[in-house]
């Protein structure tokens, strides 16, 4: 089996710590918040090139509380993609603001600027952008329009951690960025966590009052706030995995080259990475006609595969109240029909990459119709 991700490889390597982070929490009982927590908000804003970090208890919850601090209520707008994970809008919505949405390039899959000015309204407080599978969006222009018009930019960075925009790390590019640290991210925690880093210390007073029910100090609360606190053993684990994730990183991009160097050799194409980037690779993922016929054969052949994702968020039931229709953002539409994410993790051998590469050449040379061996097990 090629797993799509490997959790417990990455686990094995590095038990001795991970275990010993976690029995430092059971010790010391600071099971929500506490000193492991804010020794991991430290260096990570710092990894990121931020001032302050903020944790939550997930990257929805990061989403949530950037979009409050910022103001964002209803009445207002916030203009961000369809081409993502649904939570990106789910935090919108959770704000009371209403999503605007723009289509994404057609390379990169991240927001293209040229679409967003024809959506700014009088109503518009926010842009969202999202650095989609590891790739920054253009953040420049977006930047620049964003300071024309007096909006507050806020980074869904869910899966770019460490990446780098002409230079400089997601997380430092916008007025605020949002982290996840589910499992499978780049950065993953054992469990459920967040976070938003920013350089604004109102932003970041204000964000740490929401996550812990309002509260400037204990029972002393002063906004209308939630839940949303990190677990001490999240961060304590989190502490201990941003130690190695350059070397990860490292690896996952040693891997997408790999990757590219065998798909060089069949009628698939690399994914598309802009030259002025650090990609970091969550996902990579190619586009392909006949997806699912050629998931089913990967399946068949002891081979994982993804898609994300397959329903851009305007054509989605959930979100049908926003009034979009199919055919309103083609590059998105396009992107979630064609879509297919190859298996990607640190741990992830040359000679099971050659083994995914084998199967998509074999695929490909197999007559149309003729797929005998779509029967996953």
């Amino acid at each position: 089996m090629v797993p799509f991700v490997d959790l417990k490889a990455q686990y094995l390597s590095i038990k001795p710590e991970i275990d010993a982070a976690i029995q430092g929490i059971l010790d010391t009982c600071q099971f929500t918040l506490g000193k492991e927590v804010a020794a991991f908000e430290e260096e990570f804003a710092a990894y990121s090139g931020s001032s302050i970090g903020c944790g939550v208890n997930s990257g929805t919850s990061a989403l949530h509380l950037a979009l409050l601090a910022a103001g964002v209520g209803p009445g207002d707008e916030v203009i961000t993609v369809p081409f993502t994970f649904v939570a990106t809008v789910s935090a919108i919505h959770y704000s009371g603001a209403k999503t605007v949405f723009v289509d994404v390039d057609p390379e990169t899959f991240t927001m293209s600027p040229d679409a967003i000015e024809r959506a700014i309204t009088p109503r518009t407080k926010a842009i969202m952008p999202v650095h989609l599978y590891g790739q920054p969006a253009d953040m420049d222009p977006i930047l620049a329009i964003a300071r024309k018009h007096g909006l507050v930019v806020i980074e869904d960075a869910a899966q770019a951690h460490g990446a780098e925009y002409k230079g400089r790390r997601v997380g430092s590019l916008g007025d605020l960025a949002c982290f996840s640290f589910y499992p499978g991210k780049n950065l993953g925690a054992y469990g459920e966590a967040g976070m938003v880093v920013t350089s604004n210390p109102e932003f970041a007073r204000t964000i740490r009052m929401l996550r812990d029910w309002g509260a400037e100090k204990k029972y002393h609360h002063v906004l209308k706030g939630y839940n949303y606190r990190m677990e001490g053993i999240q961060g304590a684990v989190l502490r201990v995995k941003l130690r190695h994730l350059e070397n990860w990183t490292e690896a996952r991009r040693a891997a997408a080259k790999r990757y590219d160097e065998l798909l060089s050799g069949t009628t698939f194409d690399a994914p598309f990475v802009r030259d002025d980037v650090r990609h970091v690779f969550h996902v990579y993922a190619i586009r392909v006609q006949k997806r699912a016929e050629l998931q089913a054969w990967l399946a068949s052949h002891d081979i994982q595969s993804g898609i994300h994702y397959p329903i851009p968020v305007h054509l989605l039931p959930a979100f049908a109240d926003l009034g979009y229709k199919a055919g309103d953002f083609p590059n998105a539409e396009m992107a979630a029909a064609e879509v297919l994410s190859l298996p990607m993790y640190p741990e992830l051998t040359a000679e099971n990459q050659q083994r995914v590469i084998a199967a998509l050449s074999a695929f490909a040379q197999v007559p149309a119709g003729d797929h005998r061996e779509l029967s996953p097990v």
